[in-house]
């Protein structure tokens, strides 16, 4: 074969095929980010990702840690690979350039501790998925595909579609079942450095989503520290927002899919994810 698509097209899983549209979609992936949500042991994913290394559809490397040493491999598409995605999807292949534009924005740029952190959170989901029979991710966009004219709005007349920009800007969007029971949600991952007051200001985006779509899905902000959710709900509790909000902090490493949200509108207690409400 003399397409490089079709050689290696044969020669890929369907969790290769996964990894690859994570990837593309996502940027940038840690080898124990890859491991926990796709493979059984560390080891068989090491293995794997070297074999997928090899055939040149990612490339890997390894920031020094300020305080010495190393982190663990980062993993991001390379064009090979952003192309082999890009034939599966039916999409146009993606510009020549695109592979090593991205890999310098993850290697040089300061956005890649966010990026990793919004990508820790639904990585984490599907590592649950994987162990727990009854659950999935069977959403996950990033923050450009949230952005899409159009995106959210359930029509087949491309002049609505068109028309219709989002005003708002999650980090993610995610659609998670458990049980047969499925919560869309949009995730804000917050690292510390925004005054809470500008988290609270993105609801009314949320909001006037919520009235253009006559549907409510809960806002997920996924705090860095205990004493952050709780000035957080303060706010809150004080201006209640309108559409549902729910906080979390990944101080204790618990999963974001377990009883670690509170609700705004529930007295803040602690519910699953799945609990959430929308509608």
């Amino acid at each position: 074969m003399d397409d490089p698509v079709l050689r290696v097209q044969v020669r890929l899983t369907e969790r290769d095929r996964t990894l690859l549209g994570w990837l593309y979609d996502h940027g940038v992936l840690t080898s124990f980010q890859i491991a926990n949500a796709l493979f059984p042991s560390l080891d068989f994913c090491q293995r794997r990702l070297r074999t997928l290394t090899e055939l040149r559809l990612i490339t890997r490397f390894r920031p020094n840690r300020p305080d010495g040493g190393s982190y663990p491999y980062h993993y991001v598409i390379e064009q090979l690979g952003a192309e082999t995605i890009a034939a599966a999807r039916g999409e146009r292949p993606p510009r020549r350039e695109h592979a090593r534009t991205e890999r310098r924005r993850w290697t040089a740029g300061h956005l890649l501790a966010h990026r990793l952190g919004v990508n820790q959170f639904f990585t984490d989901l599907a590592g649950h998925a994987r162990s727990h029979p009854g659950t999935s991710l069977d959403a996950w966009w990033s923050e450009s595909a949230c952005r899409r004219p159009g995106a959210f709005v359930r029509s087949d007349d491309p002049v609505v579609l068109r028309a219709y920009q989002p005003r708002v800007r999650p980090d993610g969007y995610g659609e998670w079942t458990e049980d047969g029971v499925t919560v869309p949600f949009f995730l804000e991952y917050d690292t510390g450095t925004e005054p809470l007051g500008t988290l609270v200001d993105k609801l009314d985006g949320y909001t006037a989503l919520a009235r253009h779509l006559g549907r409510v899905w809960p806002v997920l902000f996924w705090l860095h520290s205990p004493a952050r959710e709780r000035n957080l709900q303060r706010i809150l509790t004080d201006q209640p927002p309108i559409v549902p909000v729910a906080t979390g902090h990944r101080a204790d490493s618990s999963s974001p899919a377990g009883e670690v949200w509170a609700i705004a509108q529930a007295g803040w207690y602690r519910y699953r994810l799945a609990e959430l409400p929308a509608s």
